[in-house]
């Protein structure tokens, strides 16, 4: 047998994770509201779907921005000629300004300074070969984004060191955990070279307050290492408090610039992963050099470039879809968390990203990863509902799960809560001795027909959910 290398029959993409194996059992059996009502739900998948007809309004009334139209075709051939891996300066600039105003505008980007990559996934892995060697480490606080350990190693060879925080004060990075990560760094005999965080969190939907930035740049300044600031969900921050960047600490503590690096894309704030903009925003000439010539390896196509640059020089556009956006994820936000608390779920206090941090401690059958993976199975393959264990984000506290509510219409969000609480209708049956059971559920009947609200136990798959006064108000 011809041997292949140690990347490509080794397992350092992470795959074998629940976090992608959610997605194996979506693809094999996806959810269609006609085709396969009974299949799996994709709620593993952070993506923003609740803003495209903005969008698509906007494509209709500017055809000249796409190069396959009649009004565009114009531009087709010198764009489709060859583009230097500095990118169009047009492109550079829209996004630059872009950035600024999904931080309000309280700070300014250089488009000298923007790198273009393929996507957040390729900015990230750029970062990494700019400022580490093999066997070299970043910190980086968990719960973490399960695509980290692919992004940032498995073609770098760069370590990840988990800064383990915890629930008991809403998973806050704290300085204590960052000295303990450094330190079992150092006794591992690795290099730590820097801190990724991510701002607002994937998976927590939290921001970082300005004390906490603050002491994080404190920590990265003495210690000599680098920070990469993983904002890709800025724009989506949908109530207060407002998010702060790290581009706006640097201006108000003391600070060396050249430790500090953005990556960012359009994936999220925009809704936009299949166009595949990642960018890298670094403070380090040298890094901004050496990322410009790596990124040969991962550009955004001309075409996309062009029709990210008209689009993101539309002021008012832009203005009106960071508004819009904000809007739709609250009404989305509130309404799936209302539904959840109705059935005894819970979930971390969150402002920001397009998922939430879920509750499901109480029905472990103990406190173990083990508990949490057979409740997971119970949920991927009975519940056909893809949300994601917390262990494959690497938090160490059995029984937090990671559902997306912004990848889906209106219909199938109602079909996925029905699962949910029929579901817990019948962990609690199963949890009540059933005399008790038949008294509380009499109870719960009564004031859910007070309240407007009907058990799941006397609707059908096909009987539509009832809806919040806020659910009504928008249809």
């Amino acid at each position: 047998m011809v041997a292949i290398s140690k990347i490509a029959t080794g397992n350092g993409h992470g795959e074998n994770s629940p976090y992608f194996d959610g997605w194996k059992a979506y693809e094999t059996n996806p959810f269609h509201p006609t085709d396969r009502p009974d299949g799996v739900i994709q709620m593993g998948l952070a993506e923003n779907q609740l803003c495209f007809s903005f969008v698509k309004k906007w494509v209709i009334e500017h055809p000249e921005a796409s190069l396959c139209s009649a009004q565009g075709v114009n531009k087709f051939k010198e764009t489709a000629l060859f583009q230097d891996y500095h990118g169009m300066p047009e492109f550079r600039q829209a996004v630059a300004k872009f950035m600024g105003k999904v931080r309000g505008d309280r700070v300014k980007f250089d488009p000298e300074r923007v790198v273009m990559s393929g996507g957040a996934t390729g900015a990230h892995e750029m970062v990494a070969f700019c400022l580490a060697d093999p066997g070299e480490a970043f910190l980086v606080p968990t719960p973490y984004y399960p695509g980290f350990d692919r992004d940032l190693r498995w073609r770098t060879g760069v370590e990840l060191v988990p800064v383990v925080c915890e629930s008991s004060n809403d998973f806050k990075i704290t300085r204590n955990a960052l000295e303990t990560a450094y330190e079992k760094a150092k006794e591992a005999d690795l290099r730590v070279k820097g801190l990724l965080i991510t701002n607002p969190s994937n998976p927590l939907g939290t921001i970082l307050d300005r004390e906490t930035l603050k002491g994080i740049v404190k920590f990265i300044n003495e210690k000599n290492i680098h920070l990469i600031g993983d904002e890709i969900y800025a724009a989506t921050v949908f109530m207060e408090p407002e998010f702060v960047s790290i581009s706006e600490i640097i201006e108000e503590v003391e600070c060396n610039r050249d430790l500090i690096h953005i990556v960012y894309s359009l994936s999220k704030d925009m809704g936009f992963p299949g166009f595949r903009v990642g960018i890298v925003y670094s403070y380090n000439d040298s890094v901004v050099s050496c990322a410009r010539k790596m990124s040969s390896f991962g550009l955004v196509s001309s075409q996309t470039q062009h029709l990210i640059a008209s689009m993101l020089s539309d002021n008012d556009f832009v203005d009106s879809f960071i508004v819009e956006s904000k809007k739709q994820l609250f009404k989305r936000h509130k309404y799936f968390t209302w539904s959840l608390s109705r059935v005894g779920i819970g979930s971390l206090k969150s402002n920001a990203g397009l998922f939430i941090w879920m509750d499901l401690r109480k029905l472990l059958k103990e406190k173990t990863l083990e508990a949490e993976m057979d409740l997971w199975r119970v949920i991927i393959n009975e519940v056909k509902l893809n949300v994601s264990p917390g262990s494959s984000f690497h938090c160490n506290e059995p029984g937090w799960f990671r559902v997306c509510f912004a990848n889906m219409d209106d219909h199938t969000m109602e079909v996925a809560l029905l699962r949910i609480r029929t579901f817990m209708l019948k962990h609690n049956e199963a949890m009540v001795p059933q005399k008790l059971c038949r008294r509380s559920s009499l109870k719960l009947s009564l004031s859910r027909r007070r309240d407007g609200f009907m058990s799941p136990s006397i609707m059908s798959p096909h009987t539509p959910l009832p809806q919040s006064p806020l659910v009504r108000a928008r249809t």
